[in-house]
């Protein structure tokens, strides 16, 4: 999944970026408030972490601007405010979960995967299509019960493709997700990624939609 991490103090910016990462995600990151307004505005996320105290714009504010804007990607706040108030000002802006300073990185992860899950079909951590098995909270994949080892490269595409089974998703929106903002996004490179899971997966998971891209279906279906 493609996540935004907006957050002005560098060192928990950095970790949070890692952690997230280390989980299976894309993560794209911003310092201050009005670069991830702009952001959220122009970019497809599937969740942002917000922090409330940001420079030049604050998180509250940000927000609403998504939400005046019909972005409807799942928000989860960050801040060292914890008083009853403030929650309810940022729940009443938009947001969908809070978390106040200091937090455990693990209950993060967990509140981030409960969004993502709100935010799909699935209401498990543990995703299921024909034979394969794609485990969120592990990043574990499963083939007939066997251990499948993917690249990171591989697992992200498999999990959005597992995220929206039987959609069509296109090579720019797959390359989109698996690249951050400002790497060299080459949509060509997706080929080669779905020719080598469809070496691992069973045959005929992944089918090509001429023109279109790519879509996961069940193979003994």
């Amino acid at each position: 999944m493609r996540i935004l991490v907006v957050e002005d103090e560098p060192t928990l910016r950095a970790q949070l970026v890692q952690a997230i990462a280390a989980a299976g995600h894309t993560v794209e990151q911003a310092a201050d408030g009005r670069e991830a307004q702009y952001l959220g505005e122009v970019e497809d996320f599937d969740a942002v972490v917000l922090d409330l105290g940001l420079p030049l714009l604050d998180g509250l504010s940000a927000l609403r601007h998504w939400r005046a804007a019909e972005r409807g990607m799942p928000v989860l706040i960050l801040t060292a405010r914890s008083s009853w108030q403030e929650k309810v000002q940022g729940m009443d802006a938009g947001a969908d979960d809070y978390l106040a300073k200091p937090f455990h990185m693990e209950e993060l992860l967990a509140r981030l995967r409960a969004l993502l899950r709100r935010g799909s079909e699935h209401a498990s951590s543990v995703w299921h299509c024909g034979a394969i098995v794609l485990d969120t909270r592990s990043a574990r994949v499963l083939v007939d019960g066997q251990p499948l080892v993917l690249t990171s490269h591989e697992f992200k595409l498999l999990q959005l493709l597992m995220q929206r089974k039987g959609e069509v998703l296109s090579r720019t929106e797959l390359s989109e997700h698996i690249y951050p903002e400002g790497s060299d996004r080459d949509s060509n490179t997706i080929e080669v990624f779905v020719a080598r899971l469809r070496k691992k997966l069973p045959e005929g998971s992944i089918e090509t939609v001429r023109g279109l891209g790519y879509r996961l279906v069940d193979a003994g279906a």
